[in-house]
């Protein structure tokens, strides 16, 4: 039998346990391997994924100017670059489009949609 007093202490073991889970750092709504900047051909993570752990100066089909959302799941920590800087010419010239800092996901950005040719991991945007 369930009294008062247990039901308000379960449903206050829920609600701490659920905000636990949502403000989870290792919680992402983007499907990106950690480690990695990913970028996607659609909006809110659809279409083709390409993903990267490094420095790209000159992205490939199918997501050269075809890039429409950004994840970045890099790995933070001193003196480590976990900021990445997508550029709208191969060769990292350019205007940057997107800057993404470490756990940041875009899911869509009117600036910098259909444009991204390559990008470098930074300390900093």
């Amino acid at each position: 039998m369930i009294t008062k007093n247990s039901a308000a202490l379960l449903a206050a073991v829920a609600l701490a346990f659920g905000g636990a889970v949502a403000t989870s750092p290792s919680a992402f709504g983007a499907s990106c391997p950690s480690g990695q900047f990913c970028a996607w051909t659609d909006a809110n993570y659809g279409g083709q994924r390409t993903n990267w752990s490094g420095d790209d100066h000159d992205w490939e089909d199918p997501i050269q100017d075809q890039d429409s959302s950004w994840a970045n799941h890099g790995i933070s920590g001193p003196g480590i670059k976990d900021h990445v800087q997508v550029y709208e010419n191969p060769g990292l010239v350019g205007l940057g489009t997107v800057c993404l800092a470490p756990g940041q996901e875009i899911a869509s950005d009117s600036w910098g949609n259909d444009s991204g040719d390559s990008h470098t991991w930074k300390m900093s945007c």
